[in-house]
C-alpha cells in the first residue's frame, strides 16, 4: 500500500461542487492499495502514518506525529499512485489493485484509522473529486508498505 502525505494548514474534499470532508491543520493523504496487499499492509501503513513524525517541536525539529499534536486526518483514495510510468508517455494501472479490492483495503484503512485517531475525514472512493489543500512547509513523504 502506498501514502503520499502532505502536512498541511488546511484542505478539503468536494465531489459534486459539495465539500464532502475537510480538516484544519494535520495530514491530507493520498492513499492507494496496490496488487496482493490485505488488510495487514493496510494496518501497517496506517501504524506507520500515525507515527511518521513531520510536525514540529519546540527546538522545530521534525519530531512530532500526527497522534502526537491531535491534527487532522483527510484520507483521499487515488489508485493513480500505483502508475508504471517506466516506459512510454501513458501510465499503466496494471499494479493498482482491482477497482472492489481497492475499496476494501481503503474502507478498513478508514475504520481502522476512526478506531485510532480522533478527526478522520475522507474523499469518495471512484467518484469525481476535487482537493483543495494549503501545504505546510511544504511537506510531502511518500510512505510504502509492499505485500510478501
Amino acid at each position: 500500500m502506498i501514502a503520499l502525505l502532505q502536512r498541511v494548514t488546511q484542505a478539503k474534499v468536494d465531489v459534486d461542487g459539495a465539500t464532502i470532508g475537510a480538516i484544519d491543520a494535520g495530514l491530507m493523504v493520498l492513499v492507494c492499495a496496490e496488487r496482493g496487499d490485505t488488510e495487514k499492509e493496510a494496518d501497517a501503513l496506517l501504524t506507520k502514518l500515525l507515527g511518521y513524525r513531520v510536525f514540529a517541536d519546540e527546538a522545530g525539529k521534525m519530531n512530532r506525529s500526527v497522534t502526537d499534536v491531535a491534527g487532522g486526518l483527510l484520507l483521499v483514495p487515488q489508485f493513480t499512485l500505483a502508475a508504471d510510468t517506466k516506459s512510454g508517455t501513458r501510465p499503466s494501472f496494471t499494479p493498482a489493485a482491482a477497482p472492489q479490492d481497492g475499496l476494501r483495503l481503503f474502507t478498513h484503512f478508514v475504520d481502522q484509522a476512526r478506531s485510532r485517531h480522533a478527526t478522520v475525514q475522507t474523499g469518495q472512493f471512484g467518484a469525481d473529486m476535487q482537493v483543495s489543500l494549503t501545504n505546510d512547509g511544504p511537506v510531502t513523504f511518500w510512505l510504502q508498505v509492499n505485500a510478501k
